[in-house]
């Protein structure tokens, strides 16, 4: 989202990150899917697969899909190669910025997916992210309109295994394994780089809106990338807030603000406030980071309020520019 409409939209892009938590990122592995989530229950031909979705749809998949509407999995989508016929947004075409140079010229499409905005991208192929997603009669609705394939929470609850399943249902296995090992590379090699620059020190990413302020959760979302790919250190903080609720992102107070002993300091801006401006207060002096000159920010156009291959490998980029930088 652009940094001039980032007050009219953050707070419906706050409802979504804050509360659905499905569409996270977590380090627990995914269970092999039973027969009524696995998307490699194949009983057809070579030509088109049925396939069993995550709530029990035995859908009919075309074989070569080429108008693919998966609202909110661009990530996998694009991470395989493929570009939707629309992507997901939030009130008057905000996007997901990080993703714009691959999908510039795709269509935006309401994130609460109207029937008749469906209808009009004529679709061989919809994708969706959760069971909530088709509610009701919704699933019937876009069913007549084209396939629909339910992803389904456990997958959504673990990026990577979203991402095989995606590539599972679109018959690009191989490349969805490719796209996973050559980010576990990327991950380790940055890991190794940032255990040789700062060994144990920690880290902290805050999400600064206008009114209030938020820390990434242990295992979520960017969390995820920092704390258990990157192998940085969590603060006693992040430890604590992490444990009281499963959002993404959770409310941090001013009092526990003040307690974060966070060495390197990442800071996503929803504001139109310079980090110099958000940091000057006195309940942000005694963080080690802002005492060190080691705050870092990004805008909500950035990648670090999503998850996925592209996401995190963005993330990766950011935090050893950050860091490793002279």
């Amino acid at each position: 989202m652009n940094r001039k409409t980032a007050y009219s939209a953050t707070a419906i892009l706050l409802s979504l990150v804050l509360l659905l938590s499905a569409c996270s990122s977590s380090t627990s592995t995914t269970a092999p899917a039973t027969s009524t989530e696995n998307t490699a229950t194949t009983e057809s031909t070579a030509t088109e697969r049925t396939l069993t979705d995550a709530i029990g749809n035995k859908v009919t998949v075309p074989a070569n899909p080429q108008r693919i509407l998966a609202s909110y999995l661009e990530d996998p989508l694009v991470a395989l190669g493929v570009t939707p016929v629309a992507q997901w947004a939030i009130g008057e075409g905000n996007t997901q910025g990080y993703l714009q140079k691959q999908l510039a010229n795709v269509p935006p499409i309401d994130s609460t997916l109207p029937y008749e905005a469906v209808l009009n991208t004529n679709p061989d192929l919809i994708l969706m992210d959760s069971a909530e997603m088709v509610a009701g009669d919704k699933y019937a609705q876009y069913n007549q309109i084209a396939p629909t394939y339910v992803v389904g929470k456990a997958q959504n609850n673990d990026w990577r295994q979203e991402l095989l399943t995606i590539g599972d249902v679109l018959g690009k296995s191989d490349q969805a394994k490719k796209v996973l090992a050559d980010y576990e590379t990327k991950a380790k090699s940055a890991k190794e780089q940032l255990q040789q620059q700062i060994g144990s020190e920690s880290a902290a990413a805050l999400w600064v809106t206008g009114k209030s302020i938020y820390v990434v959760s242990r295992n979520l979302s960017s969390g995820d990338v920092l704390y258990n790919d990157l192998g940085l250190t969590a603060p006693a903080v992040v430890e604590e807030i992490s444990k009281s609720g499963e959002a993404n992102w959770q409310a941090i107070s001013l009092e526990k603000l003040t307690d974060l002993d966070a060495d390197y300091l990442f800071l996503i801006n929803s504001t139109e406030k310079s980090k110099e401006e958000i940091t000057s207060p006195a309940v942000w002096q005694n963080i080690p980071a802002v005492k060190k000159g080691h705050v870092y920010d990004f805008s909500a156009d950035s990648s670090w309020l999503y998850t996925g291959a592209i996401a995190n490998g963005q993330m990766i980029d950011d935090v050893l520019a950050s860091v490793l930088k002279k």
